[in-house]
């Protein structure tokens, strides 16, 4: 079961960039997948999370009307379309797959995760 997060790297403010996560070794077709991230000397928190359909999503909100999150089922794969970058966005982000269908917001709900990829904006 694994989980592997690409599509970081460093970016200008108000630049975008986008992020995958690839499933392997298990199907995530039925469960809700999110985002978190993690800046130095703070806590993880939440970013995006969308249930298994992609009919329901939620979004932080420092994030929201900025960053769009969808899947592709058939890929087994997950997405974070990151637009408007600011120097606050700069984190290790990674992606999870939850224990149930929806677009859970809470990290205990999260029982698998992918390795992190860094996102580092410039102002």
């Amino acid at each position: 079961v694994q989980l592997q997060a690409s599509g970081g790297g460093l970016v200008e403010a108000g630049g975008f960039l986008r992020l995958s996560c690839a499933a392997s070794g298990r199907m995530f077709n039925n469960n809700g997948m999110g985002w978190f991230r993690q800046a130095p000397g703070k806590e993880r928190e939440f970013v995006a999370g969308i249930s298994w359909n992609g009919g329901d999503t939620r979004y932080s909100d420092s994030v929201k009307g900025r960053f769009t999150i969808s899947r592709d089922n058939a890929k087994i794969a997950v997405y974070l379309q990151m637009n408007r970058l600011r120097p606050e966005d700069t984190a290790v982000y990674y992606c999870a797959a939850n224990r149930r269908a929806w677009a859970t917001t809470a990290a205990t709900e999260y029982n698998h995760w992918g390795q992190g990829t860094q996102v580092t904006v410039s102002s």
